[in-house]
């Protein structure tokens, strides 16, 4: 197999290669392909037997006033990935969100619940997966996901852990409700997904269990020896953003079953994991 990834100088495409370690691969960043432009991306599939598609516009506020750029990236570069795989008769995975989702439900949302975001940067997303399976059907994996924290690159457990050598407390929302994922978690699983020969169509690769901001902040400063009373509670109303975030982003993870493969294991083991291992580190000191 030759694996092709875009989107591989960001976190999850940085755990996707060492996912893939060993392996012939071609790891693209944003600099190296622009998934926007069709003719470049036929040019970059070809000579591969699976692509993996972790290039997004992930601006969620900034979506906002700039779905045209969002809409490029999140639906244009998936239909081109999708055409380009299945000229040459490759697999795509490519990489979705919970923000397809209104975020109302009370239960966890099922793989093929309809589409209904409730901001732009899902709508661009929604888009993403539409045109990618519309143009490749029986070749395309669409893998949603949510609450990403790993070793490298910016996201909510750095930020908390960054916070915490600077401030006594953090209040932190506890009205929106999800499962932190690990990106060398979901990176692993997508590679087993691609081994497997699993059947085509969604899955969601998120951390197994639930949690809030809140309660995965507690269990970061517990992890890292730090005092969780130190967070507080609060609501997002206190936190006004131009895109309005779905209160729950809980996903199933019924597909993996109906393909003969374990879902992801429950988010406060794999974040246990992630502290030993390094990818979410004590602040460093200040300097004086």
């Amino acid at each position: 197999m030759r694996y092709l990834i875009t989107g591989a100088s960001g976190m999850l495409g940085r755990d996707l290669q060492d996912a893939l370690a060993g392996r012939e691969v071609t790891a693209l960043g944003r600099a190296d392909l622009d998934v926007t432009d069709l003719d470049a991306v036929r040019a970059a599939v070809a000579g591969h037997d699976a692509v993996i598609n972790a290039a997004a516009y992930t601006k969620v506020d900034d979506a906002e006033t700039d779905e045209e750029a969002a809409f490029a990236v999140n639906a244009t570069g998936p239909r081109n990935l999708a055409i380009a795989a299945r000229e040459t008769g490759a697999k795509l995975v490519t990489i979705s969100t919970d923000y397809v989702f209104d975020g109302f439900a009370t239960s966890p949302y099922a793989e093929d619940t309809t589409r209904d975001p409730i901001n732009a940067y899902g709508r661009t997303k929604a888009a993403g997966e539409e045109a990618a399976i519309a143009e490749h059907p029986d070749g395309t994996y669409v893998v949603r996901t949510a609450w990403l924290y790993g070793a490298h690159g910016p996201n909510f457990a750095a930020t908390m852990v960054r916070l915490s050598a600077s401030h006594d407390t953090l209040s932190v929302v506890t009205d929106q409700l999800g499962q932190p994922t690990w990106t060398k978690d979901l990176a692993e699983r997508i590679v087993a997904l691609l081994d497997a020969d699993a059947p085509a169509g969604v899955y969601h690769g998120t951390n197994a269990g639930i949690t809030s901001w809140h309660g995965f902040t507690r269990a970061i400063f517990e992890e890292l020896d730090l005092d969780p009373e130190r967070v507080l509670e609060t609501d997002s109303s206190t936190f006004a953003r131009p895109a309005p975030r779905p209160a729950y982003s809980v996903l199933g993870h019924d597909g993996w079953a109906r393909a003969g493969l374990p879902p992801l294991r429950d988010w406060r083991e794999a974040l246990h994991d992630a502290v030993e291992q390094g990818a979410v580190a004590p602040a460093a000191p200040a300097r004086s």
